[in-house]
């Protein structure tokens, strides 16, 4: 506190000591005689100053960060839009995706289904051509079955003939060998169902 008083003391006493300020040697801006005109040039080059600035430079500094924050402004909302758009086109993307996906999947549901329509539909032409060539041979078995004693009848009728003719040189009746022939045959017939 005594620190404090005594500062303001020789604080007063610079201000009302003229001898202090009239120094001719010191500065003779701190004298009282000029302070007067001191002040009308600090006004007027200040007051100029401050026209100055408040009419020309800080309207065109404030123009300047006016348009700057403007166009930040503008080229965010630019941004925003733009990653609006690339977010809807990135769905518009997948959409077109999943649905191509689905697209897919039923024409090979559809091809598939196709497919196994036609394998079918072969399977079973092949297996009626195939119970139709089986009713054939069985048909043809049948025949043969039925027509061979009466072929192997008439070669061994042909061949009894042949062979006696051979071996006693006598011609015999194919009559007579038809008989024997037909009567073995019926011997046999017999055995073999009987077996």
């Amino acid at each position: 506190m005594a620190n404090r008083i005594s500062f303001h003391v020789i604080l007063f006493s610079f201000l009302f000591y003229k001898e202090a300020f009239a120094s001719e040697e010191g500065m003779p801006q701190l004298n009282p005689e000029f302070w007067i005109s001191q002040i009308f040039w600090l006004t007027l080059v200040f007051g100029t100053l401050y026209v100055l600035l408040a009419n020309f430079i800080l309207p065109k500094i404030s123009n300047n960060l006016e348009t700057r924050k403007s166009q930040i402004v503008e080229n965010i909302a630019a941004a925003e839009k733009q990653r609006e758009e690339s977010d809807q086109k990135i769905k518009d993307y997948e959409n077109i995706i999943n649905e191509a996906k689905i697209e897919s999947k039923n024409i090979f549901n559809q091809a598939r289904k196709k497919i196994l329509k036609d394998i079918n539909t072969k399977k079973e032409n092949l297996k009626k051509e195939i119970d139709e060539e089986i009713k054939k041979a069985e048909t043809e078995i049948l025949d043969l079955k039925n027509k061979s004693p009466e072929k192997i009848n008439k070669i061994a009728i042909e061949t009894s003939a042949d062979l006696i003719k051979q071996i006693i040189g006598v011609e015999v009746n194919n009559s007579n060998i038809s008989a024997i022939v037909e009567d073995i045959s019926k011997k046999n017939e017999k055995r073999y169902y009987d077996n």
